[in-house]
């Protein structure tokens, strides 16, 4: 059972994000000024008719601004910045989705040792991602990733991982590993290769197809 949990990844050649919030606070800003303008002729009725008292027009117009910037920030980071357009002004590409894997683990002349399978998922919001890697052997949670626009090979992603083996495999141990991917430019499908350390010492090559977003 995966232990991970969903953590920041860095943009390389990306848009700045803290460009992206302070775009978002402008906007809800602007759309503000009409809520508070709304406000003031509710508060006026409100006072007319007596029900005023302990709703004052300050905190009204807090609660709106605030609301608006949270409600055009969640609608961003899960839907908006996953629009094609949108991604592509960014430089950031979505990923997100269901994956088959296959392997290729090498001898360290570079000769194929053993093939394996398994699938990755992968939870991508504007802000944080996770991958989980499972296999008949073990699984693996991503703790730290960066992605990479690339205009002519496509996105790349690297990306740190913990893998644990299951328990009735007595030959396989807790380790770190490092992989990186290239995503093709319909996002359908990607290549990479891997290298462990820390318990295993191997290395090879991936190859994933997706399976559903």
């Amino acid at each position: 059972m995966g232990t991970g949990q969903d953590h920041e990844y860095a943009v390389l050649g990306g848009f700045n994000r803290s460009r992206v919030g302070r775009y978002l606070f402008a906007v809800a800003a602007t759309l503000s000024t009409a809520a508070v303008s709304a406000l003031a002729v509710v508060t006026a009725l409100l006072h007319k008719y007596g029900l005023s008292e302990g709703v004052p027009h300050v905190l009204l117009s807090v609660v709106s601004v605030g609301m608006i910037y949270l409600g055009l920030y969640w609608v961003f980071d899960r839907f908006a910045w996953r629009l094609p357009i949108v991604g592509s002004l960014l430089r950031v590409p979505d990923i997100s989705g269901e994956w088959s894997v296959e392997g290729q683990t090498l001898n360290a002349d570079k000769s194929p040792s053993f093939t394996w399978s398994g699938t990755i998922i992968i939870r991508q919001s504007w802000d944080k991602i996770r991958l989980r890697q499972t296999t008949a052997q073990s699984g693996s949670d991503s703790v730290a990733a960066a992605l990479q626009w690339d205009d002519i090979d496509g996105c790349r992603l690297l990306y740190h991982y913990r893998n644990d083996p299951n328990l009735n495999e007595k030959d396989l141990y807790p380790h770190h590993g490092f992989g990186e991917l290239t995503f093709a430019k319909d996002r359908q499908s990607a290549r990479g290769e891997y290298f462990n350390g820390r318990g295993r010492n191997t290395f090879g090559l991936m190859t994933l197809t997706r399976l559903k977003r």
